[in-house]
């Protein structure tokens, strides 16, 4: 659940810091006050993309930052920093974080549904996965897509080796050229980087051996040889011993001391004895480096991928080439491998056709507590079995929603005939249908909708406010809303300004009262123009839909109408 929000620099929010509650909280305002920010700004703590455009003018950073507690009541701080020049980073608890944990992070606790996700519902493309997240078989799903990238796999393998003659002799001889490159320069694992540290010594032959050579000479071969000198040394630290016991330990060391000595005599003779300094070998060196970055550009960008790629196209090449015996192996290997993606494909198509009929019933039922009352619902699961063209790793079937919204019309496509307010209550819907309580332990997730009422009026506005506020009992809802008949709905009411100061657009957040939800209520009525009658209609839709959060459900409620003018008896 979303407890805290912190945004600066935000396009037109400079500064704003919202503290959140369970339940429904409501953002209203005026169209252009930056309330679609807000969710642009979680979008970016879940893993959204970032974009330079959203760094307010003149600044050059912008941070959204935010804290969320998850369901054992640990908080977790999460931040997202996006530059002037589009670069981000991503902050979990003050641990650096990549988009995609932030996106596997968000998964589990925030929802984001806008006018983009409404639209999605026009393409069949999106019903099987809505189909799915109700299937309640996971490890089903996982098992269909791993066995179809087996057969994926086998029957690729199959492929290559039913290529046209002509295609196979084009595909051959490419192989041929580049394997070629490959094997002629023969690489080794770790050979680029052990030739580089060799170029540098070669390089530096030459003030190595005197490095060495001077080094050997002071030690050991030169007069005043420092081996030679301690013989002085260790004849005081004698005397000295015989005098006073704490030198002992230093003269006991002495034959440590000369070995150690010796052997770093005798490793900068052989140093300097056994440096290479042709010129010749270097530029064996450098020729040597020079064809190896030709294929680590070709074929890299490391040597370890230039040699996994000989490899490959050396089993390709087997592969062209193989034998009408090795063609029949990979031909019964590609039908085992259909033969076992089609035994869990059909298990998952007949999961989908028993769960497509118990979510029609579900969504009709959650339809008509949306002012959709005769509307009827039939989500299709066409099977392609026989069509491997159709096959993917979500299995064989083409998932469609039909939908009927009035008595009287027949089933047809929901993409083909659903106004965009029947979208809208479509999704709200199935969201409501998935979202389901955290094992009593309070809400977890955070469903944000922006603009949600989109397209709907009237019975259908409260009806959506109503599934709103009985759907904040299990989660934490934010809503944008422009319909008062939902923003009556909220336990919470924030409302978005725009103020102009200083020649500069600024974002104000502020939580109503009571008074102030009158008001506000009053204006999405009537606009500009507040009647003390609008106010009084405010008011008493306020009172009856707080009213409503409390009464079981399906009791019926009093919905009056909003009017310009006073109710009668007022």
């Amino acid at each position: 659940m979303l407890r805290f929000l912190s945004i600066r620099h935000l396009a037109v929010i400079d500064q704003l810091e919202i503290d959140l509650e369970p339940g429904l909280t409501v953002l209203t305002g005026e169209t252009g006050a930056g309330k679609s920010m807000l969710v642009e700004a979680l979008d970016l703590l879940v893993g959204g993309r970032a974009s330079a455009d959203l760094v307010r003018t003149g600044e050059d950073t912008a941070t959204v930052q935010a804290i969320f507690e998850r369901g054992d009541g640990r908080e977790v701080i999460v931040r997202r920093e996006v530059s002037a020049q589009g670069r981000s980073r991503a902050f979990v608890d003050d641990t650096l974080a990549t988009t995609t944990a932030l996106r596997e992070f968000g998964a589990g606790l925030v929802d984001l549904h806008g006018q983009h996700e409404h639209q999605a519902l026009l393409n069949p493309e999106a019903h099987g996965p809505l189909l799915d997240e109700n299937l309640g078989a996971p490890e089903l799903l996982a098992s269909v897509a791993e066995r179809f990238e087996a057969w994926r796999e086998a029957r690729a393998a199959l492929d290559r080796t039913q290529l046209s003659e002509r295609e196979k002799a084009a595909r051959i001889e490419l192989i041929n050229f580049q394997l070629g490159e490959i094997e002629k320069v023969g690489p080794k694992p770790g050979e680029d980087e052990q030739l580089a540290d060799e170029r540098v010594m070669l390089a530096n032959a030459d003030r190595l051996s005197r490095l060495s050579t001077e080094a050997y000479s002071a030690l050991y071969d030169s007069e005043g040889a420092a081996l030679a000198s301690l013989s002085v040394v260790w004849k005081r630290m004698a005397d000295l011993a015989e005098i006073d016991p704490k030198a002992r330990p230093f003269l006991e060391q002495r034959d440590e001391v000369k070995s150690r000595l010796e052997d770093l005599a005798f490793f900068l003779r052989g140093y300097a004895a056994g440096l290479d300094a042709s010129p010749a070998r270097l530029q064996e060196v450098e020729d040597r480096l020079a064809a190896l970055e030709r294929l680590k550009r070709k074929h890299g960008p490391a040597l370890a991928d230039v040699i996994d790629r000989g490899k490959a196209l050396r089993t390709e090449l087997d592969g062209l080439g193989a034998s009408e015996e090795r063609a029949a192996q990979l031909a019964r290997r590609a039908a085992d491998a259909a033969d076992a993606f089609l035994d869990v494909a059909r298990q998952l198509s007949a999961a989908r056709r028993k769960a497509a009929v118990a979510l029609s019933r579900r969504l009709e039922a959650a339809l008509a507590a949306l002012a959709m009352a005769k509307c009827r619902v039939d989500i299709r699961v066409a099977t392609h079995e026989q069509d491997p063209a159709q096959w993917n790793d979500r299995g064989i079937d083409r998932v469609e929603f039909y939908l009927s919204p009035n008595p009287g019309e027949e089933l047809r496509p929901l993409a083909r005939i659903a106004s965009g307010g029947e979208l809208s209550r479509v999704m709200l819907a199935l969201h409501g249908l998935s979202a389901a309580p955290a094992d009593g332990a309070g809400p977890t997730r955070t469903l944000v909708f922006d603009e949600v009422d989109a397209g709907i009026g009237g019975e259908a506005a409260d009806a959506v406010g109503a599934e709103l506020q009985a759907l904040a009992r299990r989660c934490q809802v934010l809503c944008i809303t422009h319909l008062p008949q939902i923003a009556a709905r909220g336990d919470s009411h924030l409302v978005i300004d725009k103020q102009v100061k200083g020649g500069r657009t600024l974002t104000t957040v502020t939580r109503l009262d009571a008074g102030g939800r009158e008001q506000e209520l009053a204006r999405m009525i009537a606009g500009a123009t507040i009647s003390t009658s609008v106010v009084a209609s405010a008011r008493e839709m306020l009172a009856v839909r707080q009213r409503s959060e409390h009464k079981p459900k399906g009791e019926s409620e009093s919905r009056p109408r909003a009017k310009a003018k006073a109710p009668r008896g007022a």
